[in-house]
């Protein structure tokens, strides 16, 4: 069996989907799923925003920034 045969990732999206949402389920019904407060999703929005701005500024000027390789973990931002 060659490895790209293998693993989640390489699996059809609607089984990925069928799988992860049986996780998701189980997580609640255990009681150990994360439940985002409204400040929590309003900063993680915010983060993304952020990040979606900055990656089109970057396609824009032509490359990446220096220490800004996703890749590398240079974001200046503090977490």
């Amino acid at each position: 069996m060659a490895k790209e045969d293998r693993g989640f990732a390489s699996m059809d999206r609607n089984k990925q989907r069928e799988i992860a949402s049986k996780g998701g389920k189980a997580a609640h019904q255990k009681g150990t799923a994360h439940e985002w407060t409204s400040e929590e999703a309003r900063e993680a929005g915010r983060k993304g925003g952020m990040a979606s701005h900055r990656r089109k500024q970057q396609q824009k000027d032509g490359g990446e920034g220096e220490g800004d390789s996703p890749r590398m973990g240079g974001s200046s931002e503090v977490q």
